[in-house]
Order: structure tokens, then sequence, then C-alpha cells
């Protein structure tokens, strides 16, 4: 159900990553778009934990499941419950309603990267094959002359801080596996009319009875340092999975027939 989404080469929603530079995009000009087309047909997004307080209200916040045992697993929002199903946009990539959208989402179509694999530096970049950049009249510039505009500056600080979040993300991932309390997570879903019920996996979850065990001093500092309360944001947001469910049923876009989703 939440594999780690994203290519072997390039992060998901990114089919290609080229530099931004004046002398290449002098001239261009950045659009908004109230469609996110990116979006369409994405059933999992990454999130950062700064983002749990949030996106807990409307998405249950799941990790990614680890197909080797060198993965990291990532903070995932499930906006679907099954591969190609977002019930929170439409085909056009509209949402349907007020709906918390994640950084990962909002920071389409540029993101740091690094030009050299061997490079500790990172430049902005931005999906090429986008129609949110280029060399057309609306929008607002990119360059004045030689020199960053404003509208790219801000660009470029949101991309930086969320490379903070993530670094701040990983350290919270690394904490959970430290004390070995993620572990691979089950919903069953009984829908009246139907003997069995849906069950869904393929993600991994907060052990909670391990939770139950730690020591004192660890959740005493957890409290003070602003984990705990993260931790039992998607602890709570799990039961947002039946709503989820729920949602796909309306839409047509639920399960036909008892089986398992992965």
């Amino acid at each position: 159900m939440a594999s780690a989404p994203q290519a072997a080469s390039l992060p998901l929603f990114y089919n290609d990553l080229m530099p931004l530079n004046s002398r290449d995009h002098g001239s261009w000009n950045s659009r908004s778009t109230d469609k996110a087309k990116w979006l369409v047909g994405q059933h999992a997004v990454p999130l950062t934990v700064e983002e749990f307080p949030q996106a807990q209200r409307h998405f249950p916040i799941v990790f990614s499941s680890k197909q080797s045992a060198t993965d990291t697993s990532v903070p995932l929002a499930l906006m679907g419950l099954n591969e190609g199903v977002n019930v929170f946009i439409d085909a056009e990539g509209t949402l349907t309603g007020p709906t918390y959208v994640p950084a990962y989402v909002r920071r389409y179509p540029f993101m740091l990267a690094r030009l050299q694999p061997e490079s500790e530096e990172l430049s902005l970049c931005f999906d090429p094959t986008t129609d949110l950049v280029g060399e057309f009249d609306e929008g607002l510039a990119l360059f004045d002359a030689e020199q960053p505009t404003d509208t790219t500056k801000a660009t470029l600080g949101f991309c930086e801080q969320f490379e903070i979040a993530g670094q701040k993300t990983a350290a919270f991932i690394a904490e959970l596996e430290k004390h070995d309390l993620l572990m691979d997570g089950e919903v069953a879903i009984q829908q009246e009319g139907n003997d069995q019920p849906f069950v869904y996996r393929g993600f991994r979850m907060i052990d909670e009875a391990k939770l139950r065990e730690l020591r004192g001093d660890i959740l005493r500092t957890w409290n003070q340092n602003g984990m705990l309360p993260l931790i039992y944001a998607h602890v709570f947001s799990l039961e947002l999975v039946r709503e989820i469910f729920a949602k796909q049923v309306q839409l047509g876009q639920g399960p036909a027939g008892v089986q398992l989703a992965n």
C-alpha cells in the first residue's frame, strides 16, 4: 500500500531535473496554478515531521516499508489506499475540498539537488517538463538581468527550509529505529455485506506495545523535545484509514470483491 514512492533515479513527481541559472533562463517566468496535475493518481506523498500536526487531521500518516536492510523509512501521507487512487483531487488535479497540501507537493517543480554526486553543494533545480516555468508572458520573472528576483529567492528559501525539515525527519526516524519502534503495519476493514475484511498492508507503523514499555527517562526526553506528540499524531491519524476507504467506495474506486491491497 505504501512503498517508498520514488523512482530509482528521480524523486516522485519529477521527470527530469535542470539547474536554474540566469544564462539559460534569464527571461523565464514562473506561474502559479490551482491544479496539481502531478498529484493525480498518487496515493502516498512524503511528509516531514513538522507537518504531522496539520496532516494528521486530513490523512493517515504511515511509514514506507523497507525493501532491504539498507533502506530508510520515510513518513507518508496516504491520499488513497490503492495504487493510482487519490481521493482528495479530481482528474484535473483540483482539490475536491479543504485539504492540507504537503510541502513536498508545494515544492514542485523546484527542488535542491547535487549537480555532482561527490559534491556537498546543493543547487536550485527544476523539472523542465513542467508548464509552470518557461519563457511565457504571464507569471513572475525569475531573474532581473543576472540577479535572482524575490520570487526566485523565496523559492530557494522554501526549498532550503524543506531540506532542513528533511534532516529533522531523518533524525526522528533514526530515533524510532534505534528503539525498534517501527513494525510492519496492517489495517483490516470490515465492510457491510462482505464476509471477509479488506486487509491493507505494505507500510510500517509505531508498535504501541513497545512504546508503552519504553523507559520513563526516554519518554520524558521525547515529551520535552516534542517527539512524543509527533508519535501520537501518527497513531491517532490511523483512524482516518476507514474514512479514506469510504471515500474510495463513494467515488467508485473501492476494491471489487474481497482482496489484499499491497
